[in-house]
C-alpha cells in the first residue's frame, strides 16, 4: 500500500507565522537554561516527540543529546525508560510525568502522581516541566501536520 506521506513540506510555517515561531523557539530556549536544566528538558522533548510521532523532533533531540555526550545506547532506550536502568529518579519522574500530561484527557494528572514528582522537584522545576510538555507538544503538532521532513543531515 502507497504511503500517504510526503517528504516535502506543507507550508513554510516559520516564514508565514515568524513571529509566532520565535516565540516558540524563544520558549524552548528558556526551558533549557530554566531549573530542568538542558539535558532533562531534551529528554522531555525527545520522550513526547516519540509519543506524538513527529520524527523531525525526534531526530532533532536524539541528535542534540548526543552531541552533549548522552550515550547511544541510553538513548534509544528512552521509550523503554522503565525497563532501562539507564535513568536517574528525577528523568524517570519527569518522563512519566510528560506521559501523563501527554495523555491528558485520557489519564488524570493524579495527586498521587504529583506527590511522586514533588519528591524529586522544586516547584519552579515541577511548573518549568509543564512548559516543556506543552511546547514540544506545540511544535510536534506542527511539525507533524506540515510534515516538516527529517533532514539527511542532523541540523542540531
Amino acid at each position: 500500500m502507497p504511503s500517504s506521506h510526503s517528504h516535502t513540506a506543507r507550508l513554510p510555517y516559520h516564514q508565514l507565522s515568524s513571529k509566532a515561531f520565535m516565540g516558540l523557539v524563544a520558549l524552548s530556549d528558556t526551558i533549557k537554561k530554566g531549573p530542568l536544566g538542558k539535558r532533562l528538558a531534551e529528554l522531555v522533548f525527545l520522550r513526547v516527540s516519540q509519543i506524538n510521532g513527529c520524527a523531525y523532533c525526534m531526530d532533532m533531540h536524539w541528535n542534540v543529546l548526543t552531541k552533549d555526550g548522552m550515550e547511544p545506547r541510553h538513548l534509544n532506550a528512552v521509550a523503554g525508560w522503565r525497563e532501562a536502568p539507564f535513568f536517574s529518579d528525577r528523568e524517570r519522574a519527569a518522563l512519566r510525568w510528560a506521559e501523563v500530561l501527554v495523555a491528558t484527557p485520557h489519564s488524570e494528572a493524579s495527586s498521587e502522581e504529583f506527590a511522586k514528582l514533588q519528591a524529586v522537584f522544586t516547584d519552579a522545576e515541577i511548573s518549568d516541566l509543564g512548559f516543556a510538555v506543552g511546547a514540544i507538544t506545540a511544535w510536534n503538532l506542527v511539525n507533524a501536520g506540515m510534515r516538516t521532513p527529517v533532514p539527511e543531515t542532523p541540523l542540531a
